[in-house]
């Protein structure tokens, strides 16, 4: 069976030492995929202190771009959108986010309904207040 590491030039560069995705036969994982943006390495709609503490951010700036970003992936690895079949969510304050995404994450897969787990967590490596994390199956 065939293991095959994917980087995908036109989605953002990953923040540590992994690939965007990784193909097993025909299951596609993708690493956790954040909202920055490919072309500027920022956050949409995010503000930071000098100290790098939120100073003003748009959290479905940060949910539409998360999918946008997602969709890059999956281009750049063969699959489209509707090839998803799983998805975990990170919140970083669910109680806050938590409508808003699912408010959001209905627009994106009314016509695809994957698994899904949302989590709350405390923080994530870099700003961002949301991460996706995506098993797709590729025909």
């Amino acid at each position: 069976m065939s293991n095959i590491k994917i980087d995908a030039n036109k989605a953002p560069k990953p923040v540590g030492l992994y690939p965007h995705a990784r193909r097993v036969g025909n299951l596609l994982f993708l690493s956790g995929i954040g909202p920055r943006d490919p072309k500027t390495d920022g956050v949409p709609g995010t503000t930071l202190s000098k100290s790098g503490n939120y100073t003003a951010f748009d959290f479905a700036a940060q949910c539409r771009s998360v999918f946008d970003n997602v969709k890059l992936v999956l281009e750049a690895s063969g699959a489209k959108w509707e090839n998803l079949v799983d998805v975990t969510v990170f919140l970083t304050d669910m109680k806050r986010d938590f409508h808003t995404y699912n408010e959001i994450y209905a627009e994106y897969f009314k016509d695809n309904m994957p698994c899904r787990t949302t989590l709350g967590i405390d923080s994530l490596p870099t700003p961002i207040c949301i991460e996706l994390k995506c098993i797709a199956v590729v025909e």
